[in-house]
């Protein structure tokens, strides 16, 4: 999960940079169409493959997107309702990552493993969709830092996918649960870490507001 959101909105990016560069806002709304339209996907996959790792990392695409598109389509609006925005969104990322980990444990108990051939092939893509993502935002990872923030959170995004292949050789090789549970429970982690990170500079946002 990205966690470059910028100071004032929760928008994954530069929102003043987004305002005045047409290229900046156009690769935004790549990413976001990028990330949504596979979230969505990997997610069916997931239930399909049974694999919690690939339902965790479709909320990570799920979760990035949406976070950027509210970004970009609030733009326009005051600093405190921007704020209150990423307040919601780092609550309800949270409340998924959570989610994430309950389902994980609750598998745990009857452990069955996931098709590791589908699971395989859906981490490749998802691989591949995210170094896309970098490629489009690499033009500008030498801007401010919430500019490469963003660049770098998706470079680190394709890590994670490289973590659910190797899950899937290992849930091939093993034929057991457990790497895929493991890998759903890091990314689940790092889900709460970001979300964490977006409820604490929302709130920080608010305070001058009710000062």
């Amino acid at each position: 999960m990205s966690e470059s959101n910028d100071s004032n909105c929760g928008c994954t990016g530069d929102t003043v940079r987004a305002e005045r560069d047409p290229a900046y806002r156009r690769a935004l709304w790549i990413v976001v169409i990028l990330n949504l339209g596979f979230g969505v996907c990997e997610i069916i996959g997931g239930f399909i493959a049974n694999s919690q790792a690939l339902k965790a990392d479709s909320l990570d695409f799920i979760g990035d997107g949406s976070i950027t598109l509210v970004g970009l389509l609030a733009l326009g609006w005051s600093a405190a309702s921007r704020a209150r925005i990423a307040l919601t969104q780092g609550l309800f990322l949270g409340a998924l990552g959570l989610g994430v980990i309950a389902f994980a444990v609750a598998r745990a108990l009857n452990a069955e493993p996931p098709e590791a051939e589908l699971m395989g092939v859906i981490g490749i893509v998802a691989l591949a969709v995210n170094v896309t993502a970098a490629l489009v935002l690499s033009r500008f990872r030498d801007g401010d830092a919430n500019v490469r923030a963003i660049w770098l959170f998706s470079r680190n995004d394709a890590i994670a996918n490289i973590a659910v292949i190797v899950a899937a050789i290992l849930v091939g090789w093993t034929g057991s649960a457990w790497p895929d549970l493991l890998v759903a429970g890091v990314i689940a982690l790092l889900f709460l870490h970001s979300a964490t990170e977006i409820v604490r500079n929302a709130r920080a946002e608010l305070r001058p507001s009710q000062a």
